[in-house]
């Protein structure tokens, strides 16, 4: 099944007064760039957890936040003996000025330390024992996700790779008949330059094999043709195939351009155009590709 590198997943639970969250943002990357944002208290946990995000979602730039709040009531989320050595310490201060005690309250509320956060509590092992379950979910829906967004990359893919076939075939029936063409062409121009001599058939015959075989595009055609053969196989694993798809998009370029320097022929030309551009659309897609 083809995925996409971009995802998002999210998982949450409340345990022993704490609500814990685990958000999966995930972007297209050539590695596993993982950045994990989380409270200190669990720092401990970090390569575990890095780990077990890695076997999961294998590749990408990959987000996750892990957030840990306290349900407790708003009362005890203010440290009251903190604010009260901030109000009197401001009190004192402004004895000699004229200060109303609602500025020294607004002053006092906003002094470091008096809001806790979640950094400011002893995070029970209750909380650590659930995270590891709410990566993993967090990490299914992401990949889930993917999963969707895979589908319509591959329906997209399918549609660039058969626009190549057709402007591939159209080359096929056009070079049926160019070695005919080519050769009306070059005998038609020997014949209007009215030489004033007697001119070797033999000799002509083998200069023009030697001059069509410069411009003999055969093998590129079934090379061609395999390449596009495999993508179409690539398309259809069950395994991440972004890289295979990087790869063989080089090898059909290739092709692509050989066929356009050796055909020396305006409508051929014009087929290798399009097919340049549809495989443009290819390598594109194939970067967000798992």
């Amino acid at each position: 099944m083809t995925k996409s590198m971009t995802g998002f997943g999210l998982s949450s639970q409340t345990i022993e007064g704490f609500s814990v969250s685990v958000e999966v943002k995930s972007l297209n990357s050539k590695f596993a760039d993982i950045n994990l944002r989380m409270s200190s208290q669990f720092s401990s946990k970090e390569i575990e957890w890095r780990k077990r995000i890695s076997d999961l979602l294998e590749r990408g730039k990959i987000s996750v936040v892990i957030e840990v709040t306290n349900d407790a009531s708003e009362q005890t989320l203010i440290d009251q003996e903190q604010f009260a050595k901030y109000f009197s310490l401001y009190k004192n201060l402004g004895n000699n000025i004229e200060v109303s005690e609602q500025e020294l309250f607004k002053l006092a509320m906003q002094a470091p330390g008096v809001f806790k956060t979640s950094n400011g509590y002893a995070i029970p092992e209750e909380v650590f024992k659930i995270i590891p379950s709410l990566i993993q979910k967090a990490s299914k829906s992401c990949d889930e996700f993917r999963s969707q967004e895979g589908a319509e990359l591959e329906r997209k893919l399918r549609e660039y790779l058969q626009s190549v076939q057709v402007n591939l075939k159209a080359i096929e029936t056009l070079d049926s008949n160019r070695t005919a063409r080519v050769t009306s062409r070059l005998k038609t121009a020997l014949a209007n330059l009215e030489l004033d001599v007697e001119i070797d058939k033999n000799r002509f015959e083998q200069e023009l094999v030697y001059y069509i075989e410069k411009f003999d595009i055969n093998e590129e055609k079934v090379r061609l043709a395999n390449h596009l053969k495999y993508l179409d196989e690539v398309l259809s694993l069950k395994e991440p195939i972004g890289k295979k798809l990087g790869f063989v998009s080089q090898e059909i370029g290739r092709e692509i351009n050989t066929i356009g320097s050796k055909a020396n022929d305006a409508e051929i030309q014009r087929h290798v155009v399009a097919m340049k551009e549809e495989l443009e659309k290819i390598k594109e897609q194939s970067l967000n590709i798992l």
